[in-house]
């Protein structure tokens, strides 16, 4: 059992993996369209941000307490990662300067995009596992997955049977007005059920990061799910085009093959990447209990 104040620390191998999945993915895109980005260096900057929000971690692991008057803040480790990684991928092209072929502007500028894109919500999710305590962020991750990987059922099949009017033709064709709204009903339906029952299974006694009763609106499931269901279900159809709109601009159909039959490791995290931050700031809210 991890001490407390790091639980969650042995999803950081499974968090890597889709961490720099991910990165691979997108760097191969631009790659592959004749875009330059130092592929190395791209990984390294996003696992350093990915990894910056255990360093709170490392206090209790070490049996001490983080510091509560601590001017970084934990959140702060994620802001001071990304500084750093943007100059790492710098440093990276002044060390090869002259040497290849042109371009460093344009790696710096791709190796950015990628490495804070996928790090900084992968951090967060971090952030998230580690509200409240116990399971409180284990319940408050596997909530917002469930929210958001439900709202595709939902735009799918609402789509297949209502779907008449396109939603953006020119970057995902098979996407509909109809079916936009039939997954943020779905999504809204899975989060109540989520916040009444799965949320309390999961989390138990554990306290979350805010008192119920300080928002005592939105500690109610119903209100709860109003607000976090229709959030995360937008949110995730606009990271699920912003993949479309780089493999459009790509000229690709897939994002890569690293997961055989699902296709690239992007294609199972767009959604999620765009919906973390909203899950988190509806969660640091109060929308469970």
């Amino acid at each position: 059992m991890s001490p407390a104040g790091v639980e969650g620390i042995w999803l950081l191998p499974l968090l890597l993996f889709f961490s720099l999945g991910t990165a691979w993915d997108i760097s191969g895109l631009l790659s592959n369209s004749g875009r330059p980005i130092h592929r190395k260096a791209t990984l390294l900057a996003t696992a350093i941000i990915t990894l910056s929000a255990c360093l709170p971690m490392m206090w209790p692991l070490f049996g001490s307490e983080y510091p509560p008057n601590c001017p970084v803040g934990k959140l702060g480790w994620i802001v001071i990662a990304s500084v750093a990684s943007m100059f790492l991928l710098l440093l990276a092209e002044m060390k090869d300067y002259g040497k290849g072929p042109p371009g460093a502007i344009e790696r710096t500028c791709g190796g950015v995009f990628v490495s804070v894109y996928v790090g900084l919500p992968m951090a967060l999710l971090v952030s998230l596992r580690s509200l409240g305590d116990g399971n409180w962020g284990l319940a408050a991750i596997l909530t917002m997955i469930a929210v958001t990987k439900s709202t595709d059922a939902g735009a799918y099949f609402s789509g297949k049977t209502f779907g008449k009017h396109k939603l953006i033709p020119r970057l995902s064709p098979g996407k509909t007005r109809e079916g936009a709204i039939g997954g943020i009903l779905i999504a809204t339906i899975v989060a109540f059920v989520c916040l009444k029952w799965l949320f309390p299974a999961i989390a138990g006694d554990s306290v979350g990061p805010v008192e119920a009763a300080t928002i005592p609106a939105l500690a109610q499931p119903l209100w709860g799910a109003l607000c976090l269901g229709p959030t995360l279900a937008i949110t995730g159809m606009i990271g699920d085009l912003a993949e479309s709109l780089v493999k459009r601009d790509s000229n690709a159909k897939d994002s890569g093959n690293l997961l055989p039959g699902l296709g690239g490791v992007w294609d199972v995290t767009d959604s999620l990447i765009a919906a973390v931050m909203p899950a988190f700031l509806c969660f640091v809210a109060g929308v469970a209990a």
